[in-house]
């Protein structure tokens, strides 16, 4: 059961950036296809590449490369094919650019935590109007060990000088949740990513998201709550 009430506040906000701020799952996917197709490689199906949003690009690609020449190269296809599709595919999600705003317009502090690389992060929050409201952000570029290791989130807090007894990491997948609990700070599932809310339930986050309205709880009000 959903529990509903007043929602510890949190100071610093993180937020994961593809199925979290903006819906860009789709072309996540097709940007796979090409990929390997381009590639020569056998097709995956959709889910495949679904269940690995999250992970960084290079590290999906690797076990379908014979070297890091063609990882290369594939990552070049994919990063080619996406951005060329960016901003015609991407969309916001309904609320998720106005509740992020007011957060902002509260003075809480915002970093983004994304295994995207600093170019497409960067178009992604312009896509989504973000693009002023973030003061750090942690891309792949910036990390040895991606997520699900805490590396990310905890670049971020140092960036941030936030400590982890205040701050929320949000995200709409697994790895995002687990990243977040690794690095001692509270975790927030939203349901209209990529996952289901029973595909994130084993991650235990400590509160659920489900309308952008319940972004605005972190920040102190009512909002859905671990339950």
């Amino acid at each position: 059961m959903i529990g509903f009430g007043p929602m510890r506040r949190y100071r610093t906000l993180l937020f994961d950036l593809d199925g979290t701020l903006i819906d860009s799952v789709g072309l996540i996917v097709d940007s796979y296809h090409h990929t390997m197709a381009a590639h020569g490689l056998p097709r995956q199906s959709d889910a495949f590449w679904t269940r690995s949003i999250g992970i960084p690009l290079r590290e999906q690609l690797a076990p379908f490369a014979s070297g890091p020449a063609t990882v290369d190269a594939m990552v070049a296809t994919y990063r080619a094919y996406n951005l060329a599709h960016h901003d015609s595919r991407v969309r916001r999600f309904p609320g998720v650019t106005e509740a992020v705003a007011a957060l902002h317009a509260a003075g809480c502090r915002l970093g983004l935590v994304t295994s995207k690389n600093r170019e497409g992060s960067l178009r992604g929050l312009g896509v989504a109007g973000l693009a002023e409201v973030f003061e750090l952000i942690v891309s792949a570029d910036d990390v040895t060990r991606p997520k699900p290791h805490p590396e990310p989130v905890l670049r971020a807090l140092a960036g941030l000088g936030a400590s982890p007894g205040e701050s929320v990491y949000v995200g709409d997948s697994v790895h995002d949740l687990e990243s977040g609990r690794a690095a001692g700070v509270a975790t927030a599932a939203v349901v209209w990513g990529a996952f289901p809310r029973e595909a994130l339930a084993p991650a235990r986050p400590d509160h659920w998201i489900e309308t952008a309205a319940d972004l605005l709880g972190l920040a102190g009000g009512q909002a859905a709550s671990r339950g």
